[in-house]
């Protein structure tokens, strides 16, 4: 019997070729498209990575050459004067903000129209001339408490300004004062004087880069007219050991390609001459008094004697200069090492980088009478408290690590080379929270920059310590705080360190001598929040653990790092937005005065993420039910907000801005964006710098 085609069976076997046929045309695409994406994948990774090794090769170019023209750049620098140190009597002008504004009184004419409308019988409009006279009457007297308890706050302001400014005048008085008395020791050529004014002028100089040293021990001859001083010279670690690095894509790996030993020996020397000739200008710059006819400048390292271990300084360069034959010098054509040893006659090492000595010239010591060393005066009163700005590196770093002994840990300072990054080492003996602790130490007057926390990071993670700990003298800005959190690092800025120090038994003061660069004003004592503020109170389902934070924007990009208002910076200079204590139903609030705000500021972005010091592995996943109470300053509800819930992943999240309108009103647009980076992917978008 022969096979009929077609039927049920043969209907439902080709239908299962062709079903199985799609399958694998399907599964062939995917194998296609993954393939294609991993390309893509590799492609895109192989750039970065060679990008990034271009970026370290550039980056090593331009520490070299900032070397190379160190002297050149220090020749461009302004003088020093001792004007420089002079402050001005004008300040900040009284500026009371909203409160100059005195409230709106009603007016009984826009009361009297509400009802002008109304045509019904007399009763009806006797009644209604009642009803709008009496929310005449009740908005007349809310106002007139409003405007009482302006004035009352006006006044107070007004009174701490004007102890503030009398502060301030008295301060800016004695300062100039003092530095008129010094001016006049200085023509008469007293010694001590001289050495306190080059000595500040040095410390005070914009021809140094902050990462090279300024430790001087000076000394002024007036018979011979002569200025005698040993300074502080850059360790051969300063010059890059490394000379390019190039990403090797069959290894995914970086080379890094040394720098020649004779290149690097060579760009030391010749740093070292710059360092000496530059210290020589810009003392000679800086003599407006013309008390200085020969300089002796002796150039050192600090660092441990090869043969016994011990701390030794070691000079390296010499130079006697008179200021006859320095004046012929054009700074900005020589060769550093010949002008140094052929033009002037000094002397430099042949080997710096194995610390072979010179035999140094006249030392302050040999001089008599008063010696100024590290920026304060020998014989000094032991209870004075030193100057951290002006302290010996190492004596600074051994000052660190007997504060953390002090605090009951073991510490230890590093070596001043091949120290990878750590100045002081640490062990907390205490249980869970103790452990290895690698500290770095910086002597800065700026603002350290998120890049240096960056790097600590980097090396906790290869020292493989269980903490990081950052001291400066300075400060840090929100950039750096953002990168810390939930991190194992902590940031004690100078403040904070001073604290610390008086906390247990230490001394140590940031500044206030009166050769030492003149300490910015204060503050304007912070004003009382205007009566016209609101509060924006936030709440949220779950127990998830949040910051809330705001940035004042124009457009995409905030306006500065201080205008982010976050747990380490609780208000912006205006005092326009303020974090501030939250109470229940709420777990978070901002205070905003809207009508404060900055003319150029166009939104107010709210933004919230998980504190990864509280729980390290939450997301947003629990972040539901969220909205924002809009509050009177009284504390009256205006309204609900409400925002987006937060998704699972996400660690961060806009909740929504604040927008001006061109009548001057502000909307509110709900947000929604997440971000798996946490604060600190958030804050790239927005111009926060935060590595």
């Amino acid at each position: 019997m022969s096979r009929r085609p077609g039927g049920l069976i043969g209907d439902w076997a080709e239908a299962q070729r062709r079903q199985q046929q799609t399958q694998v045309i399907q599964q062939r695409e995917a194998e296609r498209r993954q393939r294609a994406y991993e390309r893509d994948a590799n492609r895109s990774h192989r750039q970065y990575r060679e990008a990034e090794a271009l970026r370290r090769t550039a980056q090593l170019d331009a520490e070299v050459a900032a070397l190379k023209g160190l002297l050149v750049a220090g020749c461009r620098a302004p003088a020093f004067r001792i004007s420089a140190l002079a402050r001005g009597e004008q300040l900040e002008p009284f500026n009371p903000g909203a409160l100059a504004q005195p409230v709106p009184m009603p007016r009984i004419e826009d009361f009297q129209q509400q009802s002008s409308g109304w045509t019904l019988g007399s009763n009806h409009r006797a009644q209604a001339e009642r009803e709008a006279h009496a929310r005449y009457t009740q908005a007349w007297q809310a106002a007139n408490a409003a405007e009482a308890q302006r004035r009352q706050q006006l006044e107070a302001y007004r009174q701490q300004y004007d102890r503030w400014a009398a502060e301030q005048l008295a301060g800016v008085r004695a300062q100039n004062s003092g530095l008129t008395e010094l001016a006049e020791a200085l023509r008469a050529g007293e010694a001590e004087a001289a050495v306190e004014y080059f000595s500040g002028a040095l410390y005070a100089s914009a021809a140094w880069p902050e990462t090279l040293p300024r430790q001087v021990a000076a000394a002024y001859d007036p018979a011979a007219r002569q200025l005698v001083l040993d300074w502080e010279l850059p360790g051969y670690a300063v010059v890059p050991e490394a000379r390019a690095v190039q990403y090797l894509p069959s290894t995914d790996q970086d080379k890094v390609k040394p720098r020649p030993v004779t290149e690097r020996r060579a760009l030391y020397r010749d740093l070292l001459a710059q360092c000496v000739l530059l210290v020589v200008r810009e003392l000679y710059a800086a003599d407006e008094f013309g008390v200085l006819d020969s300089v002796v400048v002796n150039g050192f390292v600090d660092c441990h004697d090869p043969a016994t271990g011990q701390e030794t300084r070691i000079v390296l360069a010499t130079v006697p200069a008179e200021r006859a034959a320095f004046a012929g010098l054009r700074l900005e054509q020589v060769n550093a090492v010949d002008c140094l040893v052929s033009g002037l006659g000094g002397q430099l090492s042949a080997r710096p980088d194995q610390l072979t000595a010179v035999r140094p010239g006249r030392r302050p010591d040999e001089v008599g009478g008063g010696v100024v060393s590290h920026g304060g005066h020998a014989g000094d009163a032991s209870d004075d408290e030193p100057d951290l700005f002006a302290m010996d590196p190492i004596a600074f770093e051994n000052l660190v690590a007997e504060l953390f002994r002090a605090m009951g840990m073991e510490a230890v300072t590093t070596q001043r080379s091949g120290d990878g990054g750590v100045d002081v080492e640490a062990l907390d003996p205490a249980p869970i929270r103790g452990g290895r602790i690698v500290v770095q130490v910086k002597r800065y007057r700026n603002t350290v920059p998120p890049t240096a926390v960056r790097d600590l990071y980097g090396t906790v993670q290869d020292k493989g310590a269980n903490k990081g700990v950052l001291v400066t003298t300075a400060s840090f800005g929100p950039g750096s705080y953002t990168f810390a959190n939930g991190k194992p690092l902590e940031l004690v800025p100078g403040a904070d360190l001073v604290d610390l120090l008086h906390q247990y038994g230490l001394r140590g003061r940031l500044g206030g001598g009166a050769a030492a660069p003149a300490a910015p004003a204060r503050r304007t004592p912070e004003p009382a929040p205007p009566a016209d503020h609101n509060v924006l109170g936030m709440s949220w389902s779950g127990s998830v653990a949040l910051d809330v934070c705001a940035l004042v924007c124009q457009g995409g990009r905030v306006l500065s790092e201080e205008h982010f208002v976050f747990f380490n910076n609780p208000r912006t200079p205006d005092g326009s937005v303020r974090s501030r204590a939250h109470a229940a139903p709420d777990k978070a609030a901002l205070e905003v005065s809207f009508d404060a705000l900055p003319e150029r500021a166009d939104r107010l972005v709210l933004v919230a993420a998980i504190d990864p010091e509280i729980d390290p592995r939450a997301d947003l996943a629990g972040f539901t039910d969220a909205h924002i109470r809009l509050l009177s300053a009284g504390g009256e509800e205006l309204g609900r907000l409400d925002v987006s819930d937060g998704r699972a992943g996400e660690t961060a999240l806009v909740l929504g801005s604040f927008r001006r309108r061109s009548n001057g009103d502000w909307d509110f647009v709900i947000g929604g964006k997440g971000y798996r980076g946490g604060l600190e992917d958030l804050l790239g978008e927005y111009g926060v710098e935060v590595a």
